[in-house]
């Protein structure tokens, strides 16, 4: 599924134009996308948590030298999967 089969999918189950429901979409990330910027965690109860995570530097191959490289410290964006949405994948 992409961003255009679930504008579908939300105007339908909605009676909402795709317009609509694309901008809802956008302004969703958006949020939280910002939110990630300023280091916030972003709950949505029973589907799941965005945070930020910090990584370490390390050293690193690059696989057609073969020689080490420094890899820099940088944060990343983290998803954790709720309950729900555990239970509701593990369902068979």
């Amino acid at each position: 599924m992409n961003k255009g089969d679930l504008v579908e999918k939300i105007a339908a189950a909605h009676g909402i134009s795709k317009t609509s429901a694309g901008g809802a979409i956008d302004t969703i990330i958006d949020a939280v996308t910002a939110a990630l910027k300023k280091g916030d965690r972003v709950t949505l109860v029973g589907f799941g948590t965005f945070s930020v995570s910090q990584r370490k530097a390390r050293n690193g191959r690059n696989p057609q030298t073969g020689g080490v490289i420094k890899i820099a410290a940088r944060k990343v964006a983290k998803f954790t999967p709720g309950v729900v949405l555990k239970k509701a994948v593990n369902k068979k």
